[in-house]
């Protein structure tokens, strides 16, 4: 049975994320880290008034994104709720983070406990609780969403995590939020949602990221090439290498989350969300040794049509440019990213990768194909 309880901090200052969450191993900083190392202050302080807090319920919130956004809301002055399966932890120390910083995030967070499979559980859960805002970080599907509309009749704002995956190819970059979309996309779900929110007499705001990284990211994207780097390997990269695309730091993507909270220029409006700039595969590699204080990569362009890889992924980006225009939420919002790229990699590698801490173990199976067959055609 679900309940709503405050999450207390039990545990010692060293303490940071543990395995269950993101396989951090308590491992300290290096002297030389801890110089790199950037402590992460938004550049908007917003500041909310008794008056403007807000009973907030984030759906997820113990993953990635939702750590980073959750501890801005908190420190804006609302209370906010995680509705999670509790199979992670709801608070648990950041890297960097201090204990003062903790204890006071730890002492204020809330936990429902519940799956949101369960329809009937979050109807009446939620409509117990009464929110004034819905984040909506895990959502994949509308039919998930239209329960807790139904529990919130008097929600004020349904804030929507999508994707720029939802845009339908095009022969002009980059993707604006005006552009067509691909129903038949592996993110139709999420467009579905949006077209849900859209049909109900609800005040929404979705946001579109293109590729997120930054520290405890769970997808194997800079991290992909961390693993490389560190071993010495050649990076494999599909084609010419001059593909283009982008990446926003977590940090700025919950920033931006902010922004649009209670904001009437994001009322029934989507977001485009990543850095100002746009990157080669190529230079994203380049940028990755950089920012990891790695040697200049060697990189081995292959062409994928030559290889069967079975069910295995060998680069972490789809091959083709992939980008999108952050203008609107640049304008209207006043939003702008944080990070370049190569600062925000810095601050991943630090944070994350640099003490030995990762996702996903290091799997060079599908780069020893390709760079066997690159040897024996150069032979």
């Amino acid at each position: 049975m679900a309940s709503l309880v405050v999450v207390q901090h039990r545990q010692p200052s060293s303490t940071v994320l543990s395995s269950s969450l993101s396989d951090f191993n308590g491992a300290r900083l290096t002297s030389s880290v801890q110089l790199r190392r950037k402590i992460w202050q938004p550049k908007v302080a917003l500041r909310v008034s008794a008056s403007s807090a807000k009973k907030i319920l984030i759906m997820g919130g113990t993953r990635f994104i939702g750590i980073f956004l959750s501890r801005l809301l908190v420190k804006e002055g609302h209370q906010v709720t995680l509705f999670t399966r509790g199979k992670a932890p709801i608070a648990q120390q950041l890297p960097g983070e201090s204990e003062a910083e903790f204890s006071d995030f730890s002492s204020k967070i809330l936990h429902l406990k519940g799956d949101r499979q369960d329809f009937d559980f979050v109807k009446t859960s939620l409509a117990a609780q009464g929110f004034d805002v819905v984040y909506d970080i895990n959502g994949r599907e509308a039919v998930e969403v239209e329960p807790i509309l139904d529990a919130l009749p008097n929600l004020e704002q349904y804030i929507y995590c999508s994707s720029a995956g939802v845009y339908l190819k095009t022969d002009y970059p980059p993707h604006y939020e005006v552009d067509a979309v691909d129903p038949k996309s592996r993110h139709k779900g999420k467009l579905e949602t949006e077209s849900l929110l859209a049909s109900r007499d609800v005040n929404w705001t979705s946001i579109r990221p293109v590729y997120i990284y930054g520290p405890l990211n769970y997808n194997p994207v800079e991290e992909w090439f961390f693993h490389r780097l560190k071993a010495g390997r050649p990076i494999p990269v599909p084609n010419s290498g001059i593909q283009i695309t982008q990446l926003g730091h977590v940090k700025d993507l919950a920033t931006a989350f902010i922004k649009v909270l209670g904001n009437p220029k994001a009322s029934k409006e989507v977001f485009n969300i990543s850095g100002d700039k746009y990157v080669t595969f190529d230079g994203l590699a380049r940028a990755c040794a950089k920012a990891g204080g790695f040697p200049e990569p060697e990189i081995v362009h292959y062409n994928p049509k030559e290889f069967d890889f079975g069910k295995k992924k060998p680069f972490p980006f789809r091959d083709q440019h992939f980008f999108a225009s952050i203008d609107k939420a640049k304008s209207l919002l006043g939003w702008t990213p944080e990070f370049d790229l190569v600062g925000g990699l810095t601050d991943s590698y630090n944070l994350d990768f640099g003490r030995g801490t990762f996702r996903k173990a290091a799997d060079f199976s599908t780069d020893d194909i390709i760079l066997g067959k690159s040897l024996v055609t150069q032979s």
